[in-house]
């Protein structure tokens, strides 16, 4: 369905066209002044340049052509050439009951036919998630879900760390401790020999003391990284302790995601790019693209019109082993094997953008991608504390995720009213849903390019632009609704007489359909939290401004309790785009 600017854009381009001016020149935006109009049509002014005719001699041929038009109740212009706008009320109301009843609330279907694969998540294996992942998760997670309210068949992979150091530092400190488990014995038999159970905490533990050991301790570097060759050479031991931990990771990490209302329709990892990488490398030596250096393999990348120096991408340690760029071309095989994708689009931290570019035109010059194009990074900035750095534990630590929401929960439960719930486990599941909602909307409410500082408190708020004061609204409509259950809202009646503030909340349901456009085009979930927080705040004008229960006329209570129901519609709907859960009491 088109939007509303786009089809007022097409009656006034059809106007300017009947005048014997560029249809282009009638494109519609709202209005600068909503005070005077709704909408505004600035293409005279553009179009005097161009016909070197006087703007408002344009504009007054124009408006004339469309003061029979339907749309409009009102028509006029204004010095040096602006057209303004006025919707006729029916036209408003019929837009949104043929929006409503499509089944997307009116969402432009501008992706469909479109396949994206969405890469996001990127936890390492045997590591736990922290504020770090946090970003990712829930920005790509409201990404994938736009695409595909946008029409596209739009998958997640959260392309886990599967494969690297951090797996070879692992088996070389559960070595050390447990040497005498079979998996490290020359004769180890996968089809007989055993391998010890172990456990998310011992996992979460064993890493940070591999980790630090292997920076002052030459030795077990040294063995770290030749534990990693091994495991990526499938050595039976490794291997088959390396299985046994990463189903165990991976069961931890979807334990916190499914919290957070996060899902991937796929885990593969840097491991499942391994069988791709002989192919890789082949494509990569036909093509004349290797190179050594200093024992490296390398591909170089550098262009003429590059402005600061763009180092080789590495594709093979002198020792042996794979890197990143490595797994993410041996991956984009893949998806293109698997999915033949028009999009591959990556939610990563906007300070992988080096390695990102490094990593698509190499791609593009081994003719793994017809062009650059086809895979985007939808970077992103930090979350910081009240000090404008990367947010971390009062010890200065990286503070593991399960702790951040732990803290958001209970924030939340102390702001619920026990009086309220019909028991205590009610309020619970609300607090829990409150506290992500907010945490959630916190985040996306910003440019996903930006830094920004988290800040619980006012997360948690429910004035302003949080996830808290929106889902209190989607609430107090809900009950508004429950008590009118005598009632069922049909649609928008177009002949009933509206107020100012019907006629504003209309509006701004129907402005939803740009900002979602917004969002399909630059990737950016903000826009949805925006149009959600606009929606909200304008049913509160409404809300305070009208009668509705309380209404007497018949025929206004059925419009405004429809109203409501279409609000409450448009913003669980959003809602839903950013992966946010509603309650029903608060």
């Amino acid at each position: 369905m088109k939007t509303v600017i786009g089809i007022l854009s097409e009656i006034c381009g059809k106007a300017f066209s009947e005048c014997g001016y560029d249809a282009a020149l009638g494109a519609v935006c709202a209005s600068d002044r909503p005070d005077i109009c709704q909408f505004q049509c600035n293409g005279a002014l553009s179009g005097a340049k161009i016909y070197r005719t006087a703007p408002i001699k344009i504009a007054l041929a124009v408006a004339e052509r469309l003061k029979d038009e339907k749309a409009f109740e009102k028509v006029e212009t204004a010095m040096p050439g602006f057209i303004n706008l006025t919707l006729d009320r029916a036209f408003l109301c019929e837009y949104l009951n043929a929006a409503r009843a499509d089944g997307k609330n009116g969402m432009p279907q501008m992706l469909a036919g479109k396949r994206i694969v969405v890469d996001y998540g990127g936890p390492n294996v045997a590591k736990p998630l922290h504020v770090g992942h946090l970003r990712s998760a829930i920005i790509g997670e409201a990404i994938k879900r736009i695409a595909k309210a946008a029409g596209a068949d739009a998958v997640g992979d959260t392309h886990l760390g599967d494969w690297g150091l951090q797996m070879g530092l692992v088996i070389t400190e559960l070595k050390e401790r447990h040497p005498e488990w079979r998996c490290f014995a020359p004769d180890f038999d996968p089809a007989s020999d055993p391998i010890p159970a172990i456990s998310a905490e011992e996992l979460n533990e064993v890493y940070p003391c591999a980790s630090a050991k292997s920076k002052t301790d030459a030795e077990y570097a040294r063995s770290a990284h030749e534990a990693t060759v091994l495991l990526q050479q499938k050595e039976p031991g490794y291997y088959a302790l390396w299985q046994s931990f990463m189903k165990v990771s991976k069961a931890d990490m979807k334990r916190i995601y499914d919290r957070l209302n996060v899902d991937f329709e796929y885990w593969y990892g840097e491991s499942d790019a391994e069988d791709y990488v002989p192919e890789l490398l082949e494509t990569l030596e036909d093509g004349g693209l290797l190179e050594d250096s200093e024992g490296a393999k390398v591909v170089r990348v550098a262009r003429e019109s590059d402005d600061a120096p763009m180092p080789p991408v590495i594709i093979k340690k002198s020792d042996g082993s794979n890197i990143y760029a490595t797994t993410d071309l041996a991956t984009i095989l893949q998806r293109r094997k698997l999915f033949a994708p028009d999009g591959i689009w990556y939610v990563v931290d906007k300070r992988q953008g080096l390695h990102f570019t490094q990593v698509f035109r190499c791609a593009e010059k081994a003719g793994l991608i017809e062009s650059e194009k086809l895979c985007e990074h939808l970077g992103f900035g930090t979350m910081n504390g009240a000090d404008g750095k990367p947010y971390k534990t009062r010890e200065g630590g990286v503070m593991p995720l399960t702790v951040l929401l732990d803290n958001a929960y209970r924030k939340a439960l102390e702001s619920l009213d026990p009086a309220k719930f019909r028991t205590n486990e009610e309020r619970e599941r609300t607090a829990d849903r409150l506290s992500v909602a907010s945490v959630k909307f916190g985040d996306l409410i910003n440019n996903r390019q930006k830094d920004y500082i988290f800040d619980i408190d006012r997360f948690l708020s429910a004035e302003g632009k949080t996830g808290a004061y929106l889902l209190y609204s989607v609430t107090r409509i809900g009950s508004l609704l429950a008590k009118a259950a005598d009632a069922v809202p049909g649609a928008l009646d177009p002949a009933c007489p509206v107020t100012k503030a019907e006629t504003d909340l209309m509006l701004t349901l129907a402005s939803a359909g740009e900002y979602f456009v917004k969002a399909v085009e630059e990737r950016a979930p903000n826009y949805i939290a925006e149009a959600a927080y606009q929606i909200a705040s304008s049913f509160s004008g409404f809300y305070h401004d009208v009668r509705i229960l309380s209404e007497e006329d018949g025929q206004k209570r059925r419009n405004r309790l429809a109203l409501c129901a279409f609000t409450r519609a448009w913003m669980t709907c959003l809602l839903d785009l950013l992966a946010i859960e509603t309650v029903d009491v608060m």
